[in-house]
């Protein structure tokens, strides 16, 4: 890609965070940064969508008081584009695992990667090897992809998990290995750098230790139960779901 996708890059990061993200420069207080470690940007944007997914009044209400209406990232820290792919060509059917759960590569997506190395407790297992393979290793969790707006989510929880005999709907983060059915949630948004439509997701591993299978076996569930403190709430998902990628695609 240019150097101007970088710029697009930044757009589908401020519609995913539905805030103003731009790279931070050196010249903004100390403070900006010091809020947009990688962990936090991460951590923010999930947060986001537990209260998309959610839609509690209460959670919206701690992000909203979390997050500035104009963020700084420091691309150097947050990007790593040596992993950084390009599937925008790639047209691939083959059956891949990844943590013994199908993958499904982001065929005609563009993939940023993400600063994850060594950025979690739990190690880099998690990850698996690098390089292109067909079978799982051991340790690494399966792929997931996330994108949901308030519309979507509804739609997802109504239609794909209902849990116990009064098919009471199950409170959490709902996620999918299909990036087709992924892209059909994702956030659009028009550049103002080319002027050219996209559509972006977040490309996660989600912890199979944590995660539960839903009615619809393509969806995955982190279950969050009604209740849970913010403090628990956030744990649940430092351990369920490690994102390590941004995709972008042009619609």
């Amino acid at each position: 890609m240019s150097t101007v996708d970088k710029e697009v890059l930044l757009e589908g990061l401020s519609a995913l965070l539905q805030t103003t993200v731009k790279p931070y420069n050196g010249l903004e207080e100390k403070s900006h940064l010091d809020e947009l470690t990688l962990f936090n940007i991460l951590e923010i944007a999930l947060t986001k969508y537990i209260a998309d997914i959610l839609l509690q009044q209460a959670t919206v209400t701690s992000f909203n008081s979390y997050v500035r209406q104009e963020m700084f990232v420091d691309m150097d820290e947050f990007f790593d584009p040596p992993f950084d792919y390009d599937f925008r060509y790639t047209s691939d059917n083959s059956i891949c695992m990844r943590g013994n759960e199908r993958y499904k590569r982001p065929c005609g997506w563009y993939r940023f990667a993400l600063k994850v190395l060594n950025k979690y407790p739990d190690g880099n297992a998690w990850l698996g090897t690098d390089g292109w393979r067909c079978q799982s290793v051991a340790g690494e969790w399966p792929v997931s992809y996330h994108g949901t707006t308030v519309e979507g989510a509804t739609g997802i929880i109504k239609s794909h998990y209902r849990a116990g005999p009064r098919k009471q709907y199950v409170r959490g983060i709902y996620l999918t290995y299909d990036i087709d059915q992924a892209s059909g949630y994702s956030r659009e948004f028009t550049s103002k750098k080319n002027g050219k439509k996209y559509r972006v997701l977040l490309q996660n591993r989600i912890n199979p230790k944590m995660r539960k299978v839903c009615d619809r076996p393509d969806y995955w569930l982190i279950e969050v139960p009604e209740g849970t403190s913010p403090a628990v709430e956030k744990e649940i998902v430092e351990k369920s779901i490690h994102p390590y990628g941004i995709l972008l695609k042009e619609v």
